[in-house]
């Protein structure tokens, strides 16, 4: 027999799961909102679920609205978790230290490691560490970015009488991509292990600044630490807590 012969009453349950649903879908792509969105259609859900367990009993009518809740319920959950891992992966990538493809030494070994046979030399310099290398040495980030630290001049004098370690870089961009280049990409460390950026020398010149560096283009400049500072650190973003490559510089 029809809904329409038994005059059953529609199920409120399920009118509500609906309206909640269509709620939680709207707002599920908000960002924060849309936790409160997946709350909404846990509720929806189980709204949808007594709406319809009503109407398949004979007890309420509008199983096709049940449904209709019940559905819209669960693309409403799908949605916010979807889009909660995509704006984690987003931040994730936006707050990580480039990654480091390989690196370039400047040539010739260290008093405390043997030099490589020339058939090894170039798998070496694949797998070589981007920490801790010597000025001259570049490191080729995945984005065709090559970042390297050309020289170091400590000791110089600062108007206040404080001493200022200069550490001239270089950017080359490989890529395919406009990139970026900016002083606050580095952080000088001293021996303690504290980190900070660059410092104010009055005698500056040739800053390396801000700005970007279109496919193919060249950066260079210079960077001012504090003394005392004994590697240069780089990070290629502000947000990322550990550095993409250091050089040792003291």
């Amino acid at each position: 027999m029809s809904e329409q012969r038994t005059g059953l009453p529609t199920s409120g349950t399920a009118i509500a799961g609906l309206v909640i649903g269509i709620l939680a879908v709207v707002s599920s792509w908000m960002p924060i909102i849309n936790n409160l969105s997946f709350v909404l259609a846990v509720i929806g859900l189980v709204l949808a679920v007594v709406g319809l367990v009503a109407t398949m009993r004979g007890k309420k009518a509008g199983k096709g609205l049940a449904v209709a809740a019940l559905v819209t319920n669960l693309v409403a959950a799908g949605m916010v978790l979807a889009t909660q891992s995509a704006m984690s992966a987003a931040i994730d990538e936006a707050t990580s230290a480039p990654e480091v493809s390989s690196v370039s030494s400047s040539g010739g070994a260290s008093e405390d490691q043997a030099a490589p046979s020339d058939d090894a030399a170039g798998a070496q310099d694949e797998a070589q560490p981007a920490t801790d290398l010597e000025p001259g040495a570049s490191v080729e980030l995945a984005n065709g970015l090559s970042v390297s630290v050309d020289s170091v001049e400590a000791g110089l004098a600062n108007y206040d009488g404080s001493e200022v370690v200069a550490v001239r870089v270089t950017y080359v961009n490989n890529g395919s991509e406009q990139t970026s280049y900016n002083t606050y990409d580095w952080k000088g460390e001293d021996a303690s292990g504290a980190q900070e950026y660059a410092t104010y020398y009055s005698e500056a010149e040739d800053d390396l600044g801000s700005g970007t560096l279109a496919a193919g283009g060249t950066k260079s400049g210079t960077i001012y630490f504090e003394g005392g500072t004994v590697k240069a650190l780089y990070f290629g973003n502000m947000l990322s807590d550990e550095p993409s490559a250091s050089w040792t510089i003291g």
